[in-house]
């Protein structure tokens, strides 16, 4: 074990955060924390480091390693270059390098005993310096730089002349580099495009310590993790395996507590009712057999019943009116932002219920390409055509087209006002806003929050053809699950830009790749993509695109539910009858006997019986017999009752 938190708890307030909490990460482990948006995880990061205290716990380092930790937000001001900055991580390397060069310039005018001495010096520092793969530093620094999607043009540029994904991704380069014994990343593939992703994963499986990540990329988590810590409701609970495995198991449990618990409330409610009847009966023997009943019941502990899952809203998105067979149509697109060519002579068209995806690296011209069908932006030349009825929805993730001072609800509810609130809050849910949330002002929402309540209004457009520019941005794994399966039953058409590759395999029947200035049709998935890349980029775009490894998560096995046949589903059927038969029988025969008990009752009170001792004594008799049968009725009613 290289790192533990043990028993670690974190309240705001009311708002309880993770409430012994425990959890630990063996060395070369990768591991992931997942969970639903708010609920802890870049808190829990916090608390490891040091930025926030525990309330209570520990959390434990091995003596002698070392941690690093990178934010999803960076506030790098430096003014040097970016190499330079992601250098400032062999520092310990460049020292050394000039201590070497020092002892060589020394030795040139010394002799002797000193002489001897510093070769000492020398061979140490030699030694060391090799064991540090000191002479590959530079092509080290160089190879993460380029696989983090930096062009050696962009090495040169000022660190706080840059946007805030560019810092992040020169601040997870840096650490990199540093090498510590077990790395925390809070979302790092932020800001990285396709290329980049996968070369992160690659690095990440080779990386000699151990790795804690946050990440709401499924195919990331697949790829490089082998333990899930999921943090739910303030709770941690441990799972072996990749993404996949995580899900598949937390499913088999929900569906198992479930179960326990549906049966255990079946269980209470039978108890119940089988108290109220004997109750009823209104005899003391009946009597007490409820209140053994009774206290039998309060033994029972109580299984919690599973929190809903927030799969369960399903989002209806159906367009308005059906389009005709040819959606679009571009012929010979081109656009240029000099001396930049994004792309040139493009040519394609999408049909009617197509869901295609378009990918290529960062600043190819993917969201220009959007733009430019939305009309937002111009084509230098070419043009494109809009089949017949075609009605666009457009997500935009720059132009958010959203009143300021509403609220979120008002923003909802005054677009659709045939909707009801509950209808409303549901839609609002999905994407992550809850309770007073909704009460929020759009111009009080951050970049992120403006694009989910966007999200939310276009999946309530009515539009045939649905444009989106990274819709999964700013979701979860939960809302992205729902956002897929809306747009999967989805019956129009979808053209969308996205680097999340699990939602591209999910949703996405025909892929378009950006490369070298034009579009390498694949149809089929993301997975089919890999399988076809270097092969189909050869052939259409004039060159060898990177190896990208494929990974195809395990597909359940189809599992046919057995059914009775008709003929034991008569037998079940004639069983169950006979049961309620047979207990109404003995309910009737327990009435008619308890009605005899009560009269030979009265009758001993009267005179002329009690009186006679021949009398006294067949009454005395009947009345043993009578409760003996009771009894027994008693005991077979439960049982049928069962």
């Amino acid at each position: 074990m290289i790192f533990a938190c043990q028993g670690i708890c974190k309240a705001f307030g009311e708002e309880v955060i993770v409430k012994n909490g425990s959890f630990h990460i063996e060395e070369h482990e990768k591991a992931a924390l997942v969970g639903i948006n708010g609920a802890g995880k870049t808190t829990i990061f916090k608390m490891i480091v040091g930025e926030l205290p525990l309330d209570a716990g520990n959390v434990v380092l091995t003596k002698g390693k070392t941690l690093g930790y990178l934010a999803q937000h960076q506030d790098m001001m430096s003014k040097g270059t970016i190499y330079d900055e992601v250098k400032t991580a062999k520092t310990e390397l460049i020292s050394m390098e000039q201590q070497i060069r020092a002892v060589e310039s020394k030795m040139k005018h010394l002799s002797g005993d000193e002489l001897e001495k510093s070769m000492e010096t020398y061979h140490r520092l030699m030694t060391a310096f090799e064991n540090a793969n000191g002479y590959a530093y530079e092509s080290e620094i160089t190879g993460v730089l380029r696989g983090l999607g930096f062009e050696e043009s962009d090495f040169g540029k000022r660190v706080d002349t840059l946007s805030g994904g560019q810092k992040t991704r020169v601040s997870l380069g840096k650490l990199l580099l540093t090498k510590p014994d077990i790395l925390l990343l809070d979302e790092p593939t932020n800001h990285l495009d396709l290329n980049s992703i996968a070369w992160l994963e690659t690095y990440l499986l080779n990386y000699p310590g151990a790795v804690l990540i946050v990440s709401h990329d499924r195919y990331f988590l697949n790829r490089v993790v082998t333990k899930i810590v999921e943090i739910e409701n303030g709770e941690l609970m441990t799972y072996l395996g990749n993404y996949h495995a995580y899900s598949e198991k937390k499913r088999q449990l929900r569906d198992a507590r479930l179960k326990e618990y549906l049966n255990q409330q079946r269980e209470i409610k039978h108890h119940e009712a089988v108290i109220e009847k004997l109750r009823s009966f209104n005899r003391e023997k009946s009597i007490k057999r409820a209140e053994s009943r009774e206290k039998m019941l309060e033994k029972i502990k109580p299984v919690e019943k599973p929190l809903e899952l927030h799969t369960e809203i399903h989002l209806k998105l159906e367009p308005a009116k059906i389009s005709g067979q040819d959606v679009l149509l571009v012929e010979h697109l081109s656009k240029s932002f000099p001396p930049q060519t994004l792309f040139t002579d493009v040519n394609f068209e999408i049909k009617r219920g197509e869901h295609v995806a378009v990918i290529g690296d960062n600043g190819t011209g993917k969201t220009t390409l959007l733009k430019i069908l939305n009309q937002v932006l111009p084509a230098d030349s070419g043009c494109f055509h809009l089949g017949t009825n075609v009605q666009i929805g457009y997500y935009d993730q720059e132009h958010h087209i959203l009143h300021m001072d509403k609220t979120i609800f008002d923003e909802i509810s005054d677009d659709y006002p045939s909707l009801t609130g509950t209808q409303i809050r549901n839609m609002l849910a999905a994407f992550l806003f809850t309770g007073d949330d909704v009460f929020k002002l759009i111009g009080d929402l951050s970049g992120g929050e403006r694009g989910r309540v966007s999200l939310a209004k276009l999946m309530l457009s009515e539009a045939n053809f649905l444009i989106l520019d990274e819709p999964t941005n700013h979701l979860d794994i939960t809302s992205k699950e729902i956002l897929e399966k809306a747009l999967n039953d989805y019956t129009g058409t979808i053209l969308y830009v996205s680097h999340d590759r699990y939602f591209i395999n999910q949703t996405a029947t025909r892929i378009l790749d950006l490369v070298n200035h034009t579009f390498v049709n694949y149809i089929g998935d993301y997975d089919y993509y890999l399988e076809k890349k270097d092969e189909l980029t050869a052939a259409y775009a004039g060159t060898t695109a990177n190896t990208g490894t494929s990974f195809v998560p395990p597909k359940n096995a189809g599992i046919s539910d057995s059914k009775l046949s008709w003929q034991e589903q008569k037998d079940a059927q004639a069983k169950e009858r006979k049961r309620q038969n047979d207990l109404k029988k003995t309910e009737d025969k327990i009435a008619s006997l308890e009605a005899r008990s009560s009269q030979i009752d009265e009758l001993m009170t009267q005179e002329e019986v009690y009186t006679n001792s021949i009398k006294c004594q067949e009454l005395s008799k009947e009345k043993s017999t009578v409760e003996a049968e009771l009894e027994a009725l008693y005991e077979t009613w439960e049982l049928l009752a069962e």
